[in-house]
């Protein structure tokens, strides 16, 4: 195995540690174990466990930011938080051991890459479409941006809630997360559907 496959491997392994066990209640024993190396081997490519948590979470933000930047698409505001919905929905799916990791533990020794500065950085892609649609409608801009934590942040705990329920199915709650967000409590569509990508008329 040359050096990056090990390193590849590595990452890995550890991925699913910290997705099953958390980064405090995983140790560079049980890592190198896993692989079938020395603890040593462990530290030549990480410098330790706290190196390697960073790697994987990094590369975890990277694909969720990834998928967000994706589906965010411009249009009409009701499209834009369907497309939130829908690619938050799908990185849980595909990437449950990831998206376990990025809610369970603050990443060690870096500033950014927590599920709340994920949450934030999406929200903040949100405000200039919000921004827009408040000025052509007439309310204050200046709140936008609290709209779109608003909306975002409910996105982002309903994921937390469907990572371990995986029901209903995706499409389905994301309409309800639409619904819910675009015509409030008050005026509920009784059987929310999601609109066609390209329906401009939202």
């Amino acid at each position: 195995m040359t050096a990056a496959e090990r390193r590849e491997q590595l990452i890995a392994i550890a991925r699913t540690i910290f997705a099953d066990h958390g980064v405090d209640a995983t140790t560079v024993e049980e890592i190198a174990a896993k692989a079938s190396v020395s603890k040593p081997v462990v530290y030549e490519h990480f410098g330790g466990k706290e190196g390697l948590y960073a790697v994987v979470v990094d590369r975890e933000v990277q694909t969720l930011l990834g998928m967000m930047r994706d589906a965010l698409t411009p249009g009409p505001p009701r499209l834009v938080l369907q497309q939130a919905a829908i690619a938050l929905l799908s990185y849980i799916e595909q990437h449950s051991e990831g998206f376990r990791i990025l809610v369970r533990d603050s990443p060690v020794g870096t500033p950014m890459g927590s599920y709340v500065s994920i949450i934030s950085d999406i929200a903040h892609r949100v405000e200039d479409i919000l921004g827009a649609e408040f000025k052509a409608r007439g309310y204050d801009a200046k709140l936008a941006p609290m709209y779109a934590q608003m909306l975002v942040g409910m996105v982002g705990t309903t994921g937390q809630w469907w990572l371990n329920t995986r029901k209903p199915a995706k499409d389905v709650v994301a309409a309800h997360l639409v619904n819910l967000a675009w015509n409030g409590l008050s005026d509920l569509e009784r059987k929310p559907q999601l609109i066609p990508e390209a329906d401009e008329g939202a």
